[in-house]
């Protein structure tokens, strides 16, 4: 069945030339041929550059804690595409994703559509099926002419902490945080508008100019919603509907507090039935797939012993500085493996790490667009206990690890894929 679901993965792939090219026609197209299925939905949007999954995570958990059933779509996959669709709280099994594929190809017609459009609507049209079920939606590389934004009404947009990402898609003369939070909010639907902590106050300005004419029930951070961590890493959270106390959630960093806070601000808004106590135990089940994730056992696992082993995604500057401050509250030796897509700046990356023991890049397999690691290598020579290894295996052997030191495989959600694979 795996190699059903490969080849028709690989026939939507030759359905256009490029991997993403930004409109909402093809889309649009296709779904009106499925019968508009996105008009049959309840959606929670997620905009932004980073914590889009993890909040959409905390949101799930809380959700599944309430007995209310959810619809998942987020990208990218790290270990298999099934992933980016859950159905009624379930992953799709692979037969139901096969049949489900078929389906929208067969309906397509091989009209010219991007591979994360088709997938988008496959989406739409499984979710179709369950018209009562909340629908948690991530989106793409933008906002404003991506796939997901074919919805006429939501229950809410969400929009996490953005940074300076994808460049690489806008004009030379456009390559600003302005233009940036642009394509993320400024099709932003007339409902209720959510918007988590920012990294500087200069982009929550940017993110309130741009949204001032949009009518939605808006609620900012710091504002209508605030958190505060207490020292036993439990935390504090409080909106208009009054403060709850709460335990420590079961995921690594401060930056997971913006996610989850920014998380029950929203389903409070939304008068749902959530209760302190679904809160309370939804965010103690959160899943981190391959964001600050803890490896607790496995072949990789076995190689650092009594060592610890992370692995996150964090690609840009804005996930290597929380990723920093979480490290610099540990007092521990830091080792650190990094592959990197090729696109990214990966010197402005690099620059926030500090009292780091030791750096080794590595290649991605697998993926062409990957910046070999020894090039990777060179962008990072000023750092000195650098060196290249050309496999994650080789890399980890290479660590003179001690007991309690903390090894940390990161810069690509791609790599994370692989490093789970592998362990």
């Amino acid at each position: 069945m795996k190699m059903k679901l490969q080849k028709i993965l690989s026939r939507f792939q030759k359905l256009h030339p490029k991997e993403i090219d930004l409109s909402l026609d093809r889309i649009k197209n296709l779904c009106t041929k499925l019968g508009n299925p996105q008009d049959k939905i309840r959606a929670i949007s997620v905009v932004g550059t980073n914590g889009k999954n993890s909040t959409i995570q905390a949101c799930y958990s809380i959700l599944k804690e309430a007995q209310i059933k959810c619809n998942v779509y987020t990208s990218p996959h790290i270990q298999k595409i099934n992933e980016r669709f859950i159905f009624d709280n379930e992953e799709i099994s692979d037969n139901e994703l096969a049949a489900l594929f078929e389906k929208v190809e067969e309906i397509n017609e091989n009209q010219p559509i991007t591979f994360f459009e088709i997938l988008t609507a496959c989406f739409f049209y499984k979710a179709s099926e369950y018209p009562d079920n909340i629908n948690l939606i991530e989106s793409g590389l933008f906002f404003r002419f991506d796939a997901t934004n074919i919805l006429k009404k939501n229950l809410a947009s969400i929009i996490t902490s953005i940074s300076k990402d994808h460049f690489d898609w806008l004009p030379s003369t456009e390559q600003t945080i302005e233009k940036i939070v642009f394509e993320k909010t400024s099709a932003l639907l007339n409902s209720n508008i959510i918007v988590a902590k920012q990294n500087n106050k200069n982009t929550m300005s940017i993110i309130k100019k741009t949204i001032e004419k949009n009518k939605s029930n808006k609620i900012y951070y710091d504002k209508e919603f605030y958190y505060s961590k207490n020292n036993d890493n439990s935390f504090y959270f409080e909106d208009k509907k009054g403060c709850i106390n709460l335990p420590k959630p079961n995921v690594l960093g401060q930056f997971q507090l913006e996610n989850i806070s920014t998380a029950i601000a929203t389903l409070r808004i939304l008068n749902l039935g959530i209760t302190d106590d679904h809160i309370k135990n939804g965010i103690q089940k959160i899943n981190n797939f391959g964001r600050l994730q803890l490896i607790k056992s496995g072949k990789l696992k076995n190689l650092v012993k009594d060592s610890i082993l992370l692995v996150s995604g964090d690609h840009n500057e804005d996930g290597a500085r929380v990723l920093n401050e979480y490290l610099d509250s540990l007092n521990c030796n830091k080792h650190l493996i990094i592959g990197m897509m090729a696109n990214k700046d990966h010197k402005k990356y690099i620059s926030y790490f500090k009292n780091i023991s030791s750096i080794t890049t590595v290649d991605i397999p697998n993926q062409p667009n990957a910046i070999p690691g020894k090039k990777l290598e060179d962008k990072f020579r000023n750092f000195s206990n650098l060196n290249y290894k050309e496999s994650i295996e080789k890399a980890i052997k290479s660590k003179e690890l001690k007991k309690g030191d903390l090894l940390l495989i990161t810069g690509s959600l791609y790599l994370c894929g692989e490093v789970l694979n592998l362990n």
